[in-house]
C-alpha cells in the first residue's frame, strides 16, 4: 500500500511510519515541523525515517491549501492517517488560533484531497478529550459528547462531525479513532511522563495537577499503531443497523466509524509516578497543584467495539512502558540519575 502519515516527524506519526515501512508499505509523510516543542526532537524522528528505503518526506503544512492539493493530485494514496493537529489542552486556552488553523481549516484540506483523489479509507486521530464533562466509565463511544470542556477538545469533535459529513456526502470511508493518553520512547516533552522525567532526574519539583487525584488509561505507542494499522486495513462500511430514531453516534447509514482506543486499565496518576520513580532510582519531588482548566479527573477507554472490529488488545503494561520510555529518555539524552 501506498499511506500518507501526517504529523510524520511527530511522536505517534514517525512510530506509525516504522511500523508500515516494517511490513512493506510506501509511506509518504508530511509534517511542518512547526516550534510547539523541540524541533531537534521532531529532526531526529524524521532522521531516523529518511535512512529508510520506501519512505519520502514532503515538508508540508496542512493550512496550506495549494500545497495540500498538489500533494493529493500528484499522488495517489491507497490510504490517509492524518496525524497531524495542534495538540494539547492547557495549550488551547493560551493559543486558541493555532487549533482553529490546524484541526479544522488543515483536516478540511484533508478531507478535500481525500475526495478528490478518492482515497480508500481515511482514519484519523480524535481524542479521549471529547468526553468532557462526561463522568460515566469507561468511555463509550455509545455516549453522546455534546460537552467538551476545552477548544481542542470542540475540535477534535467537530473532526468526526466534518468526516461524517463527507462520508454521507460523497461515499468516503472515514474512521476517528479517540486516542487516550498514549505515552513510550520519542514521546512528545509536553507530555507528563517527559515532564515528570526531566524534573526528577533534574531535581526539580514535578506539577501534579489536582493534587494528584487524577486516573488516565495510559496507553502505549506500540498498542497505539498497532490498532490504527489494523483499523486502517478494514475500510469502514456502512451499519445496516444504524437508525435515525435511536442514532448511535459511534457508527452511520454512511461509511464512518468512531473507535476508543485505549489500554483499558486507567492508573491512578500517583501510581504512575511511583513506577516511573522506580526506573529512574530516584523520588520525585511533588508539587501538587488544583485542577487545570480543560482537564477531567478520569479517563477510562471501554475499546470493546476495537477488539470486535479489529481483534485490538492491548498488550502493555505501564511498568513495561515507563520502564522502556526511561530507557529511551536516557539513551537519547545520556543522562542518569
Amino acid at each position: 500500500m501506498k499511506v500518507l502519515v501526517t504529523g510524520a516527524a511527530g511522536f505517534i506519526g514517525s512510530t506509525l511510519a516504522h511500523r508500515l515501512l516494517d511490513r512493506g508499505d510506501r509511506v509518504v509523510g508530511v509534517d511542518n515541523l512547526n516550534n510547539y516543542y523541540d524541533v531537534r526532537l521532531k529532526q531526529a524522528r524524521l532522521d531516523r525515517l529518511k535512512a529508510r528505503a520506501g519512505f519520502v518526506f514532503e515538508k508540508l503544512d496542512i493550512v496550506e491549501r495549494k500545497g495540500m492539493a498538489g500533494l493529493f493530485s500528484s499522488e495517489k494514496f491507497d490510504a490517509v492517517v492524518h496525524l497531524a493537529a495542534q495538540a494539547g489542552v492547557r495549550y488551547s486556552i493560551e493559543n486558541p488560533s493555532a487549533y482553529i488553523d490546524a484541526n479544522l481549516v488543515g483536516f478540511l484540506h484533508v478531507l478535500e484531497g481525500c475526495r478528490h483523489s478518492r482515497v480508500g479509507h481515511l482514519v484519523f486521530a480524535s481524542s479521549s478529550s471529547v468526553y468532557g464533562a462526561n463522568t460515566r466509565l469507561p468511555f463509550s463511544e455509545h455516549d453522546n459528547v455534546d460537552h467538551p470542556v476545552s477548544l481542542y477538545a470542540a475540535t477534535k469533535k467537530a473532526n468526526e462531525l466534518m468526516a461524517h459529513s463527507y462520508a454521507s456526502l460523497y461515499g468516503m470511508s472515514c474512521t476517528g479513532l479517540r486516542f487516550f493518553t498514549v505515552y513510550g520512547p520519542w514521546g512528545r516533552p509536553d507530555m507528563a511522563l517527559f515532564k515528570f522525567t526531566e524534573g526528577i532526574l533534574a531535581g526539580r519539583p514535578i506539577p501534579v495537577f489536582n493534587r494528584g487525584d487524577m486516573v488516565r488509561d495510559f496507553t502505549y505507542v506500540d498498542d497505539i499503531v498497532e490498532g490504527v494499522i489494523r483499523t486502517m486495513d478494514q475500510p469502514a462500511a456502512p451499519d445496516a443497523r444504524w437508525s435515525g430514531e435511536r442514532p448511535d453516534p459511534a457508527t452511520s447509514y454512511a461509511p464512518w466509524r468512531i473507535f476508543n482506543i485505549g489500554n483499558n486499565q486507567p492508573v491512578k496518576l500517583m501510581r504512575y509516578i511511583e513506577v516511573l520513580e522506580q526506573y529512574l532510582g530516584k523520588k520525585a519531588k511533588l508539587e501538587l497543584l488544583p485542577m487545570q482548566a480543560g482537564d477531567v479527573p478520569a479517563t477510562f477507554a471501554d475499546v470493546g467495539e476495537l477488539q470486535k472490529a479489529v481483534g485490538y488488545k492491548p498488550q502493555t503494561p505501564i511498568e513495561v512502558g515507563v520502564q522502556r520510555f526511561a530507557d529511551w529518555y536516557r539513551g537519547y539524552y545520556k543522562k542518569s540519575a
